[in-house]
């Protein structure tokens, strides 16, 4: 929830870059922006490295990435945006090569009250990116701590450099995790693994997270691997039938929030439903007359 680096540890569709302040130096795909008369953002960028696949960047280096209110209307905002596109399949999440993002921002957050917080539900608005209904891939490089590890664990599939660290320090600032990380954190790694995480501040190795199942994989070395390994994926994923897409992640989700049993109910219906669209006819057919398939999303 909080950023919690040392000091001394110490892209928004944006066609026009000449007037925009430096940013880090990060190795990333080429990528082509989007329309000029897209929004135009201060803390994040926005591109599309692939026809059906939109990347946004977290943009605030001085600061780790930390994450501040402005930072997540503007966030929240483009990814809706990309969500309602029909032209896009999968969005891609990312930060720095050094931070993915450091946690939420403190300078923000050290002189609030109680009645402020929660008379204007302080944080209850990072949960809109779980209600996407497209999937997005987080590629974490470096520090992803407090709200930067809780960010990650509301994507779909989290991919991680080597050098990535997740943890949930809060407790070193005397608060807990207040973006989800509890929560969530619980449902993938357990009981014990979270009270350790949430009690100590301890931070883990992309290599301890992996072997816990908090990321998909850890890729390979080298700058930006990471972003252009979750870009490929998101690839391959946008080339899949939309509604199939979206039908495969609400039956995922749902296991956490359903018995066995239901759940089993739920994704069978989901499964029949799918036999009422035209991508289950393509895609059938096609298999059968050994084809590529023609998605419409339909």
């Amino acid at each position: 929830m909080a950023s919690y680096i040392p000091r001394t540890a110490l892209f928004s569709f944006a066609l026009k870059a000449s007037s925009r302040p430096a940013v880090a130096r990060y190795s990333l795909p080429r990528v082509r922006f989007m329309s000029s008369e897209a929004p135009q953002y201060e803390n994040i960028l926005v591109s599309r490295p692939d026809p059906g696949v939109v990347l946004v960047q977290l943009n605030r280096p001085k600061a780790l990435n930390a994450l501040s209110s402005a930072l997540f209307k503007e966030l929240n905002e483009a990814l809706s945006i990309a969500d309602q596109d029909d032209s896009v399949g999968a969005m891609v999440l990312t930060g720095s090569e050094k931070a993915f993002a450091a946690g939420a921002d403190i300078k923000e957050m050290k002189d609030k009250t109680f009645a402020d917080a929660y008379k204007n539900k302080f944080l209850e608005s990072w949960g809109e990116i779980a209600r996407l209904r497209k999937p997005v891939i987080a590629a974490v490089s470096g520090y992803a701590l407090g709200g930067g590890c809780e960010l990650a664990l509301m994507c779909d599939i989290v991919l991680a450099s080597p050098t990535a660290k997740f943890g949930q320090p809060e407790i070193n600032l005397g608060v807990i995790p207040g973006g989800g990380g509890s929560q969530r954190l619980a449902q993938v790694i357990g009981k014990s693994r979270t009270m350790e995480l949430v009690l100590t501040g301890r931070n883990i190795t992309a290599k301890e997270a992996e072997n816990w199942g908090i990321v998909s994989r850890v890729v390979g070395e080298g700058e930006g691997q990471v972003v252009k390994d979750a870009v490929e994926m998101a690839k391959v994923i946008a080339s899949k039938s939309q509604v199939a897409v979206q039908a495969g992640k609400e039956v995922v989700n749902a296991a956490y929030e359903l018995t066995l049993a239901e759940g089993l109910r739920f994704e069978r219906r989901i499964f029949h439903g799918l036999f009422a669209t035209n991508d289950q006819k393509e895609g059938m057919a096609a298999f059968a007359e050994k084809r590529k398939p023609n998605f419409t999303h339909s």
